[in-house]
């Protein structure tokens, strides 16, 4: 049987080794690059970036801005691109926590340098001179679109197509990252809640949109929500009454659940799912099995073909229930008539919340977890008062965009998580979203960069950057990569042999079929070219 088509990013790197356990964002710790020891060419420190203003400028169209270029107090213009900023607030942390309360939040790891506004900046002609010979190996095809820029003044250094809408693949997610982190900011957790319904003893569990929420303690996503707690609440709540049946209510996100321009395969392939409000395990059948054989599988597990009424049945079961008498249906406002002291028809019985949302951007990255991906898209879309829908979502993020004050006409989605083909990002606008969120104007963007693959060190770029013509770049290029048949992108950061750190983004969506590792290597020389420069 021929081999299935290339999909997410992530996933779909065959050899890749040294990538995150899914246990990456629950715990202190935690492997994989925020818990590893500092990567070669890295510096250890940890506060902030150090650059303050406003979005970086760009060579069109709109009013350039004013940069206010900050040295950081302390660490000589240097800082970590992993979590700076206000964690503890981000999280919710009390001043005066009670003893049930979350354990509070570990400081930051060191992981890469950040920017450095004293370092010497690289020449336009120098990044030319290092980029433009490599973009024309055949290997990436007939239409490769680049972008460089430096991270502190958000100036363009070099654009071949940087304006040119191209296929994103998982690089995707940046874009999704960012928008969701500005919108519902890094400490928000999305609730899973559990109300009275119609009659007695009836029980609706109401999705909010959770995609790694679990069923108990053998959950793919370590720390997430379970339904094990939120059943013992119910219980707790209802007293003497009974459950009888319990009634599954997903209609916060309508419309249809797999995205336009996705493969005919993806939804039963293994990189995809049905997008419901509620799923368990990102709708893995199989969560513990999944998650022993992650690395081995790139990712794929076999899913439910419906979350929704799957973590419905897996909720009856913990109430005693028989699992065939679960359906679908909507729960009922509050307020309603008691009779005999019965319960409210509802009235809230339980609630478990997801992980920060600073954990789940962190996921969404360093696993390219699809299905993440496509739940955050849609909590942007509930800020901005749009459908949580695949559409709504892409409306939202583009709105999101917008209000950062970057060309959101650069940017066209029919999803999230970069399955679709018919998504399109420009790669000037992906260096425009990587300098705003690493110039230290919005904090709480930075969380971006945590999940980020580190070269010959994690994820899916653990086995890259280690050929002479690339090795310059290992410990000091972080990016996202994106693979589709006949399409690779990647986009991160990068520090220059000078010490200053720029963002890029190669993408070509016309790449000739065959070995993808040798499509692969053409993309990371280019970043590596950048990293063994001074390009000046």
């Amino acid at each position: 049987m021929p081999s299935p088509p290339v999909h997410s990013s992530s996933p779909a790197q065959p050899g890749s080794t040294g990538h995150p356990s899914p246990a990456h964002p629950s715990s202190a710790a935690q492997p994989g690059p925020a818990s590893r020891p500092v990567p070669p060419g890295s510096t250890p420190v940890t506060g902030p970036p150090g650059a303050a203003g406003g979005p970086p400028r760009r060579r069109r169209r709109w009013v350039p801005v004013l940069l206010v270029l900050v040295l950081l107090v302390g660490l000589a213009g240097a800082a970590a691109v992993l979590r700076p900023g206000p964690v503890a607030d981000w999280l919710g942390a009390d001043p005066t926590p009670s003893p049930s309360a979350r354990p509070p939040e570990p400081d930051p790891s060191p992981v890469l340098a950040g920017p450095d506004a004293a370092a010497p900046v690289p020449t336009p002609a120098g990044v030319r001179a290092a980029v433009e010979p490599l973009t024309g190996a055949a290997a990436l095809g007939s239409r490769v679109n680049v972008s460089v820029a430096d991270v502190v003044s958000g100036e363009s250094l070099y654009a071949r197509g940087g304006d040119d809408g191209t296929v994103p693949a998982s690089v995707t997610k940046l874009a999704t990252g960012v928008t969701v982190l500005k919108a519902r900011g890094p400490g928000y957790r999305i609730a899973t809640r559990a109300l009275a319904g119609a009659n007695p003893g009836e029980v609706v569990l109401v999705g909010g949109g959770d995609p790694t929420l679990a069923v108990d303690k053998s959950g793919f996503y370590p720390g997430a929500a379970r339904l094990d707690t939120l059943a013992a609440q119910v219980k707790q709540a209802l007293g003497g009454t009974a459950p009888t049946r319990v009634v599954v209510d997903s209609t916060l996100f309508p419309g249809p659940v797999h995205g336009p321009g996705w493969d005919a395969d993806i939804p039963t392939g293994g990189f995809g799912a049905s997008i419901t409000a509620l799923m368990t395990d990102g709708a893995r059948q199989d969560p513990a099995g999944a998650r022993k054989n992650f690395a081995d599988s790139h990712g794929a597990a076999t899913r439910y073909a419906e979350p929704d009424l799957a973590a419905g049945r897996s909720f009856a079961r913990l109430l005693g229930l028989p699992e065939t008498g679960v359906v679908r249906g909507t729960a009922p406002a509050a307020g309603g008539a008691t009779e005999g002291g019965a319960t409210a028809p509802g009235t809230e019985l339980g609630k478990v919340e997801s992980l920060p949302m600073i954990r789940l951007v962190d996921i969404m990255i360093t696993d390219s977890d699809n299905v993440i991906a496509e739940a955050l898209a849609r909590q942007v879309a509930l800020v901005r008062n749009q459908q949580a829908s695949f559409a709504g979502g892409a409306a939202a993020m583009d709105e999101v965009i917008g209000e950062l004050g970057l060309p959101a006409d650069e940017i066209s989605l029919a999803d999230a998580s970069g399955l679709s083909r018919n998504n399109r990002i420009s790669p000037s606008l992906l260096t425009d979203l990587i300098a705003l969120a690493g110039n230290g104007t919005h904090p709480e963007l930075t969380a971006i960069f945590g999940g980020l693959p580190v070269a010959a060190w994690s994820g899916t770029l653990g086995t890259r950057y280690e050929s002479t013509s690339t090795a310059a770049g290992a410990g000091v290029v972080r990016a996202k990569t994106g693979t589709l048949t006949g399409v690779h992108a990647i986009a991160g950061l990068v520090t220059t042999r000078d010490g200053r750190l720029l963002t890029f983004a190669v993408l070509t969506d016309q790449a000739p079929g065959g070995d993808p590792e040798v499509t692969r290597a053409a993309l990371d020389r280019i970043a590596g070219a950048l990293a063994g420069c001074g390009c000046r």
